[in-house]
């Protein structure tokens, strides 16, 4: 198979935890606003495979886009970055 070199990768905070396989991600970005220049908070909610089950509630994680798994779930885990 063949690795693809731009994979995109993002860190997010693991906010649901309880399906099998799968987490719910957190991730936040800031934007300015195009006219009135203020620094907006945008998040968005991302399903994460999560092979072993190893990481829960609370935790800072890294994911990366990959193939679908199903039809929400195109994130895989990278790594643990901290516990929560």
């Amino acid at each position: 198979m063949k690795e693809e070199k731009n994979s995109k990768q993002k860190k997010g905070l693991v906010i649901s935890s309880i399906r099998d396989k799968t987490l719910t991600v957190l991730i936040e970005r800031t934007v300015t606003h195009p006219i009135y220049k203020k620094i907006i908070r945008k998040s968005s909610k991302l399903q994460v495979h999560d092979e072993t089950n190893q990481s829960n509630k609370g935790d800072t994680v890294l994911v990366e886009e990959c193939r679908p798994f199903s039809k929400t779930k195109s994130w895989k885990l990278v790594s643990i970055i901290s516990k929560g």
